[in-house]
């Protein structure tokens, strides 16, 4: 499971970055993001995913995260 940072970009878009694949790109879906919570499956731009463990809402970031990666 690699640590992946998620941050906004400029833009006010969400990134995930994972520092070992030297790998960033905008997230394009995220499962919870809202009132019901945050996190869970993470779909990136280029169609790669990856799964957060939902948190109970949005927290401050930038913020690092373990994530496993999901089924493409």
């Amino acid at each position: 499971m690699p640590n992946v940072m998620i941050r906004r970009n400029d833009e006010g878009k969400l990134t995930l970055y994972v520092a070992k694949k030297d790998l960033e790109d905008v997230i394009v879906h995220m499962e919870k993001d809202g009132a019901d919570g945050w996190g869970g499956n993470v779909e990136l731009a280029d169609g790669s995913s990856y799964y957060l463990d939902p948190l109970d809402s949005e927290p401050k970031l930038p913020i690092t995260l373990r994530a496993r990666r999901g089924q493409s």
